[in-house]
C-alpha cells in the first residue's frame, strides 16, 4: 500500500497562495510534504517555491492509494471541467482551509473548498462545492452560497443573501443583508466588482460595479 497523495492544482500566483496553507494543514495530520505537490497542465518550471510541478498525468502516474486535489484555478468553469475530469480518474475533491479560519455554527461546506487566512463563516449557512474564498472574507447568517463561487480578498457577505453558482465578487465588495425569507439574490454568472456595494439583486450573467452597484455589461459566457 502506498500513502495517500495530495496535489494544489495550478501552479501560478493562487495556488503559490494556497499551497502553504495545504502544507501546514497536512503537517497538523502528520503527513509530511513529500506526499504534497503542485500539478499543472502548463507546468511552469520543476520545482515552485521548494515544491515538486507536475503534470496531471505524471501525477495519476504516481503509486498511491488515493489521490486528492484542490484546485487553485480562479476561472470557475475551468475549475468545474477540472473538477469532472477528477472525478472521473477517482480523484478526491480536497478541502484547504487556513489554521486561523473561523467556521462557527450550523455551516455545510461543500467539497473541495479553500478558505485563506482570516476567513470567517457565521452559522447557519449552506455553500456548494469549490468555494474559494480569499484572505480577510466573510459570509454572515443564513447565506446560501451555490457552486464554483468565488470571493477574492476583502468580501463583506452580510446576511439572508443567495449567491448563485459562477458567481465571481471583487475585491472589497460589500453585500447589503437581505431579509429572512426575502434575501438578496445574485444570480447564476454575475461579477460583482471590486469595491461595489450591492443593495440590490443582481440579475444572472450581469457585471455591476460602483456605490450602489449598478449594471455594467451583460457576460457573453452565460
Amino acid at each position: 500500500m502506498k500513502a495517500p497523495l495530495f496535489a494544489v492544482y495550478g501552479a501560478n500566483g493562487f495556488g503559490r497562495e494556497v499551497m502553504p496553507l495545504a502544507k501546514g494543514q497536512l503537517q497538523r495530520q502528520g503527513i509530511g510534504a513529500d506526499r504534497l505537490v503542485f500539478v499543472d497542465d502548463n507546468p511552469p518550471a520543476e520545482v515552485v517555491n521548494g515544491q515538486q510541478v507536475l503534470s496531471y498525468g505524471a501525477f495519476l502516474d504516481i503509486a498511491a492509494d488515493e489521490r486528492h486535489a484542490v484546485l487553485a484555478i480562479a476561472n470557475s468553469t475551468v475549475r468545474e471541467r477540472i473538477a469532472a475530469r477528477c472525478q472521473a480518474d477517482g480523484v478526491r475533491p480536497w478541502t484547504v482551509r487556513a489554521a486561523n479560519t473561523v467556521v462557527l455554527d450550523g455551516v455545510a461546506l461543500g467539497e473541495g473548498a479553500i478558505l485563506c487566512p482570516f476567513v470567517t463563516l457565521t452559522a447557519n449557512i449552506r455553500i456548494g462545492r469549490q468555494f474559494h474564498a480569499n484572505l480577510y472574507s466573510y459570509v454572515a447568517h443564513d447565506c446560501h452560497i451555490g457552486d464554483f463561487v468565488t470571493f477574492a480578498p476583502r468580501v463583506c457577505c452580510n446576511g439572508n443573501v443567495t449567491i448563485e453558482d459562477h458567481v465571481y465578487i471583487g475585491t472589497g465588495a460589500v453585500i447589503k443583508q437581505g431579509q429572512p425569507g426575502r434575501p438578496l439574490v445574485i444570480g447564476r454568472g454575475a461579477v460583482v466588482g471590486m469595491g461595489a456595494v450591492v443593495t440590490r439583486d443582481v440579475p444572472p450573467c450581469v457585471t455591476v460595479v460602483g456605490n450602489p452597484a449598478r449594471p455594467l455589461v451583460k457576460s457573453k459566457q452565460c
